[in-house]
């Protein structure tokens, strides 16, 4: 497992950057962590990265954004208004999770449960103080 420090949304942003350098089709990245700990920040980083001009916004309300233009389909989800994998199965929301045609990168991915995707980098964002966050990823392939 990997740890990164980052002392402002900037050098969280500059990750989610780094990430999407590694990324390609099919890759589902689930982020876990209370409200206020960077991982919309991340993707940002991630739609920066992928060469997206989109604004990234929190899918919360949504569910799911997507955003295109960049190398490929950035899917932006957000689960925290789910209960759980019947209520994600019910949304239509289970391909993003399991085979997306593109990058798929999941908030709150703890109410899915299971990790399907072949290629899967899990990552826990934790609050150290105003601006300084911890991040813990680590990858899995299927």
């Amino acid at each position: 497992m990997a740890t990164f420090i980052s002392h402002d949304p900037a050098e969280t942003e500059a990750l989610g950057e780094a990430w999407a350098r590694e990324a390609r089709p099919g890759w589902v990245i689930g982020l876990s962590g209370e409200l206020g700990a960077g991982k919309t920040q991340l993707v940002r980083g991630l739609a920066r990265g992928l060469g997206s001009p989109a604004r990234v916004h929190s899918p919360t309300f949504a569910l799911l954004q997507e955003y295109r233009g960049g190398r490929w389909p950035l899917f932006h989800l957000d689960l925290y208004r789910l209960a759980g994998r019947e209520q994600i199965i019910d949304a239509g929301l289970e391909t993003y999770l399991t085979r997306p045609d593109g990058i798929a990168v999941v908030e709150w991915i703890e109410r899915w449960e299971t990790n399907a995707a072949r290629d899967y980098r899990g990552a826990r964002l934790i609050l150290r103080g105003e601006l300084e966050r911890e991040i813990h990823y680590e990858d899995s392939r299927g």
